[in-house]
């Protein structure tokens, strides 16, 4: 096949039916896969907007800290 049979070949591919139906479902295949996974992604948090979180305080020194120790 030459240059000038693939020039002719060409448009008759590209304006067939059969080539548009299956981009049009590519395309909103594409779409559907794309929104399911935003919508179970996490949602991304700012670091730089939010404060740091400080960590929560541990039960068994808290316990300690509140009840002095006795001698005696």
């Amino acid at each position: 096949m030459n240059l000038q049979e693939l020039l002719q070949l060409l448009p008759q591919v590209l304006t067939s039916w059969e080539v548009w139906a299956v981009t049009v479902v590519l395309v909103l295949y594409f779409f559907l896969v794309f929104y399911v996974a935003r919508l179970y992604s996490k949602p991304k948090s700012f670091s730089m907007i939010a404060p740091p979180k400080k960590p929560a305080p541990e039960k068994g020194k808290k316990a300690a800290a509140e009840e002095p120790e006795v001698e005696g």
